[in-house]
């Protein structure tokens, strides 16, 4: 069974950790009324997994570019093979494009971003408050479509660990 190297394991987990903290997190903050510092440091921290996420997703397209995953099993259907491609296509468009939606809609807002209360990441633009309005439903709609396509992909592994077994979830395990 061919295996994902070591770091392409560390930054899977790591950024599936972080996505998942990340949107638990922003649906909790959206729910606290008020602005209280409860709130404040909740979109901090969201903000700051996002930055990171962006980071690491960086980091991880360029190791994948240089580090060829393992090829599917020759069992796997044909169509199965095209949706895992265009599956693992869009969680990587989306790895970049939810928290780039998150910044510039902070941006439009005119919040800074001070990641991890150490350093101000540049505004992109000024503060718009029309884009923000448009930006707001847009960064939402790519976490609904990144939280449904990570079900999709955990409900796929465990399929190919139960149903298949097929080694296809082994090989992603540290």
């Amino acid at each position: 069974m061919q295996r994902y190297t070591k770091p392409a394991m560390v930054l899977h987990w790591l950024i599936a950790l972080l996505i998942v903290a990340a949107f638990t997190m922003g649906l909790v903050m959206v729910d606290i009324p008020g602005f209280t510092p409860t709130k404040l440091k909740y979109f901090s921290w969201h903000k700051w997994m996002g930055v990171t996420v962006l980071l690491l997703a960086a980091v991880r397209l360029l190791w994948r570019h240089g580090n060829r995953p393992p090829p599917h099993p020759a069992s796997m259907a044909q169509w199965q093979v095209k949706a895992a491609d265009v599956t693992h296509v869009l969680l990587y468009v989306l790895m970049f494009a939810v928290p780039l939606s998150g910044y510039l809609y902070t941006t439009a807002a005119g919040v800074p971003v001070v990641y991890l209360g150490l350093f101000q990441i540049p505004a992109a633009f000024a503060a718009d408050p029309a884009l923000k309005a448009v930006l707001k439903p847009v960064h939402y709609w790519l976490n609904m479509a990144m939280a449904a396509l990570v079900v999709l992909h955990v409900a796929a592994a465990l399929k190919h660990q139960f149903v298949d077994r097929d080694d296809v979830l082994k090989r992603m395990l540290p």
